[in-house]
């Protein structure tokens, strides 16, 4: 009588070596997906950079060269 471990790597371990690549593979996955948020910027931040400069040229406290040399530094980052 065989067993699986007479069988050869592709019978009796070849779902224990494709489960332990699924584990770290969703382990990474998690891990960019919790990190993800810290490591790029928001998108929301930087909008609302932009609505507050807006509101400033709007009231006059900026010039709308000052407006948009703060768009480009805003689109840098």
């Amino acid at each position: 009588m065989m067993g699986p471990w007479m069988m050869g790597p592709w019978m009796g371990w070849g779902w224990m070596g494709l489960g332990m690549i699924l584990f770290w593979v969703l382990i990474g996955v998690g891990i960019y997906l919790l990190l993800g948020g810290y490591v790029r910027p928001r998108r929301g931040e930087d909008d609302r950079a932009l609505v507050i400069a807006r509101e400033r040229y709007a009231r006059g406290e900026i010039t709308l060269e000052e407006l948009e040399e703060m768009k480009r530094n805003l689109s840098r980052t």
